[in-house]
C-alpha cells in the first residue's frame, strides 16, 4: 500500500464516529429513520446529517428511500457485518473495564424465558436477585425461541434462558441441564404408574402444552414414528394452567420432569415415566457475543445457574 493510500484510509476514519455507525446500523435494522432517531434519542435532523456524512464518506447513496422505507445498497449490505462488529467490539472495550458490584447496582434486568423455565427457575432467581442485588428489577419476555433470538440479537434482552436449537454464531450459550419428561395425573389415573403401558397412556385424555396453539407436539411425532396416536383433548399454552385442567378432570399431561418434580405434589398429582422414550432436551442460558467479558452479564448468568433445579437448595 502507497503512503498516500495509507495516509487517505487514516483520514477516512478520522471522520468516522460511533453515532454514525449506530445511525447505519439503526438504519439496516429498522429500515426507517423515525424509529432509529427514537431508538438512540436523536432528533430527526440529526439523523438526517448522520446519514449525508455517511454517504460522503463511503461515496455511495448507502439507503434509497422508497414507499415502505430506507431500502439498503449492494454496499451498505456489504459493510453491515464489519461495521457491526467494530461497534461490538467497542462496547466490549467499554465494558471490559467497569466493575461490577451487585450490591450497588441499579437499573434493570430483561430475560427471555420459556415457560417450564420460568415456572422453575425464575421463582428461584427472583431470591437470589432480591437477596444479593435488590437494586435490580427483573423484566420477563415470555418469548418463543425465534422471538428469542431475535431480541438477543437486537439487543432488546440481556440473557435468554431455555432451549434454542441451532442458535446463530453471534449467541454463545452454556447448557445448565438435560431436561426430560414425566406424564402427571391424579394419584386414580395412574395407580400403576410404574408400568404404565402404551395403551393406557394413547387411550387417555390428554392436555397438551403449545405456546403457539398448535394440537401436536414432540410427544405426538414419536408416537407417529411408531403408528400410535394419543387423544388430545385441550391444548393451552401454560404448563401451570395445564396442571390445573389435569388436577380438575382427570385428564393427564406430559411435561418436563422440573416442572413435574416441582409442583406435582401442590396439586395433589402424580407422576410416571412416559411408556416411550422422547427425545431429551438441553436448558442453556444464552447471551450475545457483544456481552462477552461483561461482568454485569457475567454475574446474571452465575444467578441464573444458581437458580436451576439441579442447584444446590437455597439457605
Amino acid at each position: 500500500m502507497s503512503a498516500k493510500a495509507s495516509g487517505d484510509r487514516r483520514n477516512l476514519l478520522r471522520r468516522i464516529d460511533v453515532t454514525l455507525l449506530l445511525v447505519f446500523l439503526g438504519l439496516m435494522r429498522h429500515r426507517k429513520s423515525s424509529e432509529v432517531a427514537r431508538e438512540l434519542g436523536l432528533t430527526q435532523p440529526a439523523i438526517s446529517q448522520a446519514l449525508k456524512r455517511l454517504r460522503e464518506i463511503f461515496e455511495d447513496e448507502l439507503f434509497l428511500r422508497r414507499s415502505h422505507g430506507m431500502e439498503p445498497t449492494a454496499l451498505a449490505l456489504g459493510i453491515e457485518p464489519a461495521v457491526a462488529q467494530a461497534v461490538d467490539s467497542l462496547r466490549a472495550a467499554v465494558v471490559l473495564p467497569r466493575r461490577f458490584d451487585p450490591a450497588e447496582a441499579q437499573g434493570l434486568i430483561r430475560i427471555a424465558a420459556f415457560d417450564a423455565e420460568q415456572v422453575v427457575i425464575l421463582p428461584r432467581l427472583v431470591s437470589l436477585l432480591s437477596r444479593k442485588a435488590p437494586g435490580l428489577k427483573l423484566s420477563v419476555q415470555p418469548f418463543d425461541r425465534q422471538a428469542a433470538v431475535d431480541a438477543l440479537m437486537e439487543g432488546e434482552i440481556d440473557i435468554a434462558v431455555g432451549t434454542i436449537w441451532n442458535p446463530p454464531q453471534a449467541a454463545l450459550a452454556e447448557k445448565m441441564y438435560d431436561e426430560e419428561y414425566r406424564v402427571v395425573g391424579r394419584p386414580e389415573t395412574l395407580q400403576n404408574a410404574q408400568r404404565l403401558s402404551i395403551e393406557d397412556y394413547c387411550s387417555a385424555g390428554h392436555v397438551l402444552v403449545s405456546f403457539r396453539g398448535t394440537m401436536t407436539g414432540i410427544v405426538d411425532e414419536t408416537l407417529e414414528m411408531r403408528g400410535l396416536r394419543r387423544d388430545i383433548k385441550v391444548g393451552v399454552p401454560s404448563i401451570l394452567t395445564a396442571l390445573i385442567i389435569v388436577a380438575e378432570t382427570g385428564m393427564i399431561t406430559t411435561i418436563p420432569a422440573s416442572v413435574a418434580d416441582a409442583f406435582a405434589e401442590h396439586f395433589r398429582l402424580a407422576t410416571a415415566f412416559p411408556p416411550i422414550e422422547i427425545r431429551r432436551f438441553p436448558v442453556s442460558v444464552f447471551w450475545h457475543r457483544r456481552h462477552q467479558g461483561d461482568p454485569r452479564i457475567g454475574w446474571l448468568c452465575d444467578q441464573v445457574r444458581e437458580g436451576c433445579p439441579r442447584a444446590t437448595p437455597l439457605a
